[in-house]
């Protein structure tokens, strides 16, 4: 059997835009470290500019520093997360993933276990195909994709964000970022989830 480090970590990785995405990305965060042995490290990753010679610099001004290959490799597991844009990922997300083909060539994410999360301004704005968008390189990589079954009972009744392929937040048309209390269950039992999941499979 494979022995496992104490300090294992699934990786939380999102872009977001007004704010509501990385709110969500927090609340995945808590559920992981609701589980034993595991804890969340939190990534995001700079804006695509639409100038060739524009460069961010290397650390965000404020929030989560932005990730490095290192942190596909070093974690056990993968909660991915993007506002909506016309139904699909965010540029500087795709952006991010486009980069990994090391990645996909050397199998460093192959086996493991992933979720997603998303925000949109409307309720039928395009969060299940951002979801799936993001299932789809996730698959290529080799990796397991874990959504929110209907044992939770929030995703029966939330008249606001949650979904079965992953965790979602309205914002409305105001951005507002402040997620509801379905929306902050199911995105906690989605990270909660994920954790057993890595877990159980990172100690085979």
């Amino acid at each position: 059997m494979e022995t496992m480090s104490s300090t294992a970590e699934i990786l939380v990785l999102y872009y977001s835009h007004h704010g509501s995405v990385r709110e969500l990305a927090r609340w995945i965060a808590r559920g992981i470290e609701q589980v034993p042995g595991i804890s969340a490290r939190v990534r995001t990753v700079p804006k695509v500019s639409t100038i060739c010679e524009a460069t961010a610099s290397t650390i965000p001004d404020a929030g989560a520093p932005y990730v490095e290959p290192s942190d596909l490799e070093e974690c056990i597991g993968m909660a991915l997360g993007s506002p909506v844009r016309f139904g699909n990922m965010a540029a500087p997300l795709k952006y991010f993933i486009d980069s990994t083909s090391p990645q996909w060539l050397s199998g460093a994410l192959s086996g493991k276990p992933a979720a997603g999360f998303t925000s949109s301004s409307s309720m039928h704005g395009g969060q299940e195909t951002t979801l799936l968008s993001m299932m789809l390189p996730l698959i290529h990589h080799g990796m397991l994709w874990v959504g929110i079954p209907y044992s939770e009972t929030a995703l029966s009744t939330t008249t606001s964000g949650g979904t079965p392929y992953g965790a979602s937040h309205v914002s409305g048309t105001t951005g507002n970022t402040e997620l509801s209390e379905a929306e902050r269950q199911l995105a906690t039992a989605l990270g909660v989830r994920l954790a057993q999941v890595a877990l159980k499979l990172a100690r085979k």
